[in-house]
């Protein structure tokens, strides 16, 4: 029976490289060795905080092998990769490898982007979009290009493969993006079909079930990023650059920096929030960051906080495929059905426009509860 509960967790993903196995693993030096030593073509990537090598069916029982006795392989994740079913009829062919000329001029566009101050988040999805289309197109000189050849690609790769809305956006905003800064080439984007807006209403737990799911935890780092980001609606990100100094406790205020759009807001905190707080502090006694990983001075990760998020979810036994992000969700309408003004919430939101405040309002049970259906005076 394995005691050190160490675990190494198998994916598979199709990136700019290929078909790409990924390994997590914690940072433990001897499970690292072993890694390097039997698997040749193994690179870390720092910015998706996992190890990657090429795809082969045969790793699977390699992994089994190397780390038996040592670690538990979570290979499900592999499975369901392995599992998903493909389309009845490939729109396309397969994707090429990138050349040199290709990786050049995303390598151009990521520096741009890197320059404008573009997020990291967005900065990566931009480029793998882009090398997603230039793979499609492995075999043509990026001049050659058409506009024509672009709307090909959306309408046979993007829709006849059946990939989301967002991922749509997504490609034709990179295109024009690249093809106006890097080519200095303007393309007419009325010619490429977007897709129609999602109209989609935000999920929200009730106070009780973010009450089931913060009691739920007993560990106390946890506990405090769960409760600091349901306390003042933060975003994960928000949470996880948070540094101590950002915490204004004279004033009971937390002061959130270069957040979404690169925008300061301050948001404000409650005294029980603040003491829990402290209680974390004088435990764990960050030195950088406000939640740091194994290693100090080493920001916690975004893996472990959803992972930490999903055991809470099952520990309270709530019903309901719940994300992170249902706890802004939840603190905005609870807000809103408090009697808070929604000018105020756009601010303690970070929201650029009101409109986007004002989807809470479809939400908030306060006034809807109060309307009397016809049906009780049939």
């Amino acid at each position: 029976m394995l005691m050190n509960k160490k675990s190494i967790t198998l994916g598979r993903e199709e990136t700019l490289q290929g078909d790409t196995l990924t390994v997590h693993l914690e940072k433990d030096k001897d499970l690292i060795a072993l890694l390097k030593q039997h698997f040749s073509g193994i690179k870390w990537r720092p910015d998706k905080q996992r190890w990657e090598m090429p795809y082969d069916s045969k790793l699977k029982s390699t992994f089994f092998a190397v780390f038996k006795g040592k670690a538990w392989i979570d290979y499900q994740q592999l499975l369901q990769a392995i599992e998903k079913p493909k389309p009845k009829e490939e729109p396309s062919p397969s994707l090429k490898p990138l050349n040199d000329h290709q990786r050049d001029k995303i390598d151009l566009f990521r520096i741009w982007l890197e320059n404008k101050r573009y997020s990291p988040n967005t900065i990566k999805t931009y480029t793998e979009t882009l090398g997603v289309f230039f793979r499609f197109y492995a075999d043509k000189a990026l001049g050659e290009i058409s506009q024509q050849d672009i709307i090909y690609f959306n309408n046979n790769y993007i829709i006849g493969r059946g990939y989301s809305s967002s991922y749509q956006n997504q490609f034709i905003n990179a295109l024009k993006l690249f093809y106006s800064k890097i080519e200095n080439k303007i393309l007419d984007v009325e010619l490429i079909q977007r897709p129609r807006g999602e109209k989609k209403l935000p999920n929200v737990l009730s106070k009780e079930e973010v009450k089931g799911i913060l009691e739920s935890l007993q560990n106390t780092k946890h506990k405090a990023m769960l409760s600091l980001i349901y306390a003042c609606g933060l975003r994960r990100g928000e949470l996880l650059r948070i540094k101590p100094q950002d915490i204004l406790s004279d004033r009971r205020l937390l002061h959130i920096k270069q957040s979404k759009g690169k925008k300061d807001r301050v948001v404000p905190m409650s005294p029980k929030l603040l003491e829990m707080l402290r209680e974390y502090y004088k435990s764990y006694k960050p030195k950088v960051w406000l939640f740091e990983g194994q290693y100090e001075g080493e920001r916690y990760s975004e893996r472990s906080l959803e992972q930490v998020f999903k055991n809470a979810i099952k520990q309270s036994n709530l019903k309901k495929s719940a994300t992170l992000h249902w706890l802004r969700h939840s603190y905005a309408t609870h807000l809103l059905e408090s009697g808070t003004d929604l000018r105020y919430i756009q601010e303690l939101l970070g929201h650029k426009s009101s409109k986007t405040t004002e989807i809470y309002t479809h939400v908030s049970t306060q006034n809807i509860q109060k309307i009397k259906s016809p049906f009780d005076d049939l």
